[in-house]
């Protein structure tokens, strides 16, 4: 008899109109949300597959939407109601359009992506409510590391000629017979050239990305945690120094051929675990030791 009773509850309710318009008002607005953003989505997708320096965002909403699903389903804090409008989520949902419909009309995307950003932050204040927002917070703003920023091209060939003039300088306390003049370098047996490539800035966007992921799940004090991220920058640049240094020692011992043809295709993943390792003994050394079990 009870059965009877929820199963005439549940009819009731997937019949009552009330019920159903804030659900079929969501699937509209998401509607909407798909076809205005695909451009833009489209954009982000084709500078993920060519730019060497963003390959790796084509993870970062994978990862946002995990982060999200994994707080919503063990965050003991989060409780569920149906779909109701919030004027203030209205309102960022508004200016986020306004925003995302200026830059791409403009065309640029970059600003148009992280409008959208906006509106899927607009959608989630709209319909869940501040509360699940706040709790939504990193995973909405960690979706910002996804955009490639057009700016980086820029300040590549300076953080190469950096890297170079650093790399040369340790070489050289060690023993090493190297002139560097600008981004040409000179060796006894071989003349390089330091390039955009040699700046390591894919490793630097890669950890930034890396560790504000690692300072969101570990459990800590704030300080510890943002100083986490903070580090990202000077480990990148010394593991890209140390790289540099390295490829000199082997174009010195073995010829410019094998240091740029065979050792500097891999020695850049093998550098970027061993900074990488260098988080162990970091998270230590900031107090943030354990997972925060509420976000995995």
């Amino acid at each position: 008899m009870d059965a009877c009773v929820d199963q005439a509850e549940i009819i009731y309710l997937l019949m009552d109109r009330r019920f159903l318009q804030p659900y079929l008002l969501l699937a509209c607005a998401l509607i909407v949300f798909a076809v205005l953003t695909w451009p833009v989505w489209s954009w982000l997708w084709g500078e993920w597959m060519a730019n060497d320096y963003y390959s790796h965002g084509v993870l970062i909403p994978l990862v946002s939407l995990f982060l999200a699903v994994q707080r919503l389903r063990n965050d003991k804090g989060v409780q569920f109601s149906p779909p109701q409008q919030t004027w203030p989520g209205l309102l960022l949902l508004g200016i986020s359009l306004a925003f995302y419909l200026y830059f791409y009309n403009d065309k640029a995307y970059y600003l148009a992506a992280f409008a959208m950003i906006g509106l899927i932050a607009g959608l989630v204040w709209s319909f869940a409510g501040r509360p699940i927002t706040q709790k939504l917070l990193f995973p909405l703003l960690y979706l910002a590391l996804m955009v490639p920023l057009p700016f980086v091209d820029r300040v590549t060939l300076p953080l190469a000629l950096f890297t170079g003039v650093c790399a040369g300088e340790m070489v050289r306390i060690l023993g090493l017979d190297v002139t560097i003049v600008g981004n040409s370098v000179t060796l006894p047996n071989a003349d390089l050239v330091i390039g955009a490539q040699c700046s390591g800035i894919n490793s630097l966007i890669a950890l930034t990305s890396l560790m504000a992921l690692a300072a969101y799940l570990l459990d800590g004090p704030l300080w510890g945690r943002l100083t986490l991220v903070a580090t990202a920058i000077p480990l990148a640049i010394l593991g890209n120094i140390l790289r540099v240094a390295s490829l000199l020692f082997v174009a010195r011992s073995y010829g410019a051929e094998a240091a740029f043809v065979y050792y500097h295709d891999y020695s850049g993943f093998v550098f970027f675990v061993g900074v990488i390792a260098l988080m162990f003994p970091l998270t230590r050394l900031l107090q943030a030791r354990t997972f925060r079990l509420e976000v995995i």
